[in-house]
């Protein structure tokens, strides 16, 4: 009798661990595909937490209404020590009674360099053998720049926000048109985004295709302001 009792036992033991094994195999197939089809169905607006863009404001998920504007760079090489201290003081002035929260964006876009290759083309209609020639080189050239992406600018934006609720779009404009002229005085012009712009700086962020990879070296330091007399 102990004789059979054992295999018995044995065969009990397999038998419930196979179904056990079974059942775990059966919930992990069935968990990755649940979760690819969620992520399938997920949209863009769901995943970069957009829910619209309209006139000149962008709507989130969160409940939060966002406005955006753009500072043209300018160029303070050809500037004088005097004048950029002239400019370090408005600015400073101007802006120093901020209160809100803001957020200062730096990004890199490609150059477009179609106009200046449309302007070569129509010189090289006029142009006589040996300038034809290099004019040719030239456009070869630059339009090689222009499909890989390697000439790029710094633009720079600035991003306000605030809950969503009656009457603070009015508000947000009010605010965005008073810190652009606040730019004004001190030289450096400023506009606030529309919708398709507003489009054009989110594939800028999010869309890998619009983002330009910078190869540069950073290393660790601490920023000193100096001061200004």
């Amino acid at each position: 009798m102990e004789s059979l009792l054992f295999p018995i036992i044995m065969l009990a033991v397999t038998l419930i661990g196979g179904g056990i094994l079974l059942l775990f195999l059966k919930t992990s197939k069935k968990t990755p595909q649940t979760d690819a089809g969620s992520t399938a169905m997920q949209t863009a607006q769901q995943f970069i937490n957009v829910k619209d863009i309209r006139d000149k404001y962008l709507y989130t998920r969160g409940g939060m209404v966002f406005i955006y504007l753009r500072i043209h760079a300018i160029s303070i090489d050809l500037y004088s020590k005097s004048e950029k201290n002239v400019l370090i003081k408005t600015l400073t002035a101007e802006l120093s009674d901020i209160q809100y929260q803001f957020k200062f964006m730096a990004l890199s876009r490609p150059v477009d360099i179609s106009p200046l290759i449309t302007e070569m083309s129509e010189m090289l209609k006029e142009a006589e053998d040996k300038r034809k020639e290099l004019l040719r080189q030239e456009i070869l050239q630059m339009g090689g720049f222009a499909l890989s992406g390697e000439i790029v600018e710094r633009q720079f934006y600035i991003a306000l926000w605030e809950k969503q609720e009656e009457g603070i779009e009015r508000d947000l404009l009010k605010r965005a048109s008073l810190l652009c002229e606040k730019f004004a005085t001190g030289g450096v012009t400023c506009d606030i985004l529309t919708e398709k712009d507003i489009v054009r700086l989110i594939n800028l962020v999010n869309n890998p295709s619009y983002t330009h990879l910078e190869d540069a070296e950073t290393a660790a330091s601490i920023p000193v302001l100096k001061g200004v007399m």
